[in-house]
């Protein structure tokens, strides 16, 4: 797994982004950006959140808490994700009850078909 550094310089790249132009939006310098990405220096929150932001990801990713690095930026599931954190509780408990139902199942095929 990819930690920290290697996930901001993979991405920075992709998105075919100096370490300058990183730095500029940062306002640090280039060092404080190959520090990062040599893992000598960790940002600290706030910086990695902003991190996260110009490299369209999230801190999860950059984290290694997650392999993707899209994970929520997904319009329509963000939409249904804030539709259901807006719900009464009993009410989103048995969404949320159903859908693990809907997964579980739809793995269980899946391991099937193997």
């Amino acid at each position: 797994m990819d930690n920290f550094g290697k996930r901001v310089a993979s991405l920075r790249k992709e998105r075919k982004m100096t370490q300058d132009e990183l730095a500029k939006l940062l306002n640090t310098s280039i060092s404080v950006i190959g520090r990062y990405e040599r893992d000598e220096m960790p940002p600290s929150i706030e910086v990695a959140k902003k991190i996260a932001g110009f490299l369209k990801t999230t801190v999860g990713y950059l984290l290694g808490e997650t392999d993707k690095a899209d994970l929520f930026k997904d319009p329509i599931m963000l939409q249904r994700l804030s539709d259901l954190e807006n719900m009464q509780s009993e009410d989103k408990n048995h969404i949320l009850h159903l859908l693990d139902g809907f997964i579980k199942s739809v793995k269980l095929k899946n391991i099937a078909a193997l």
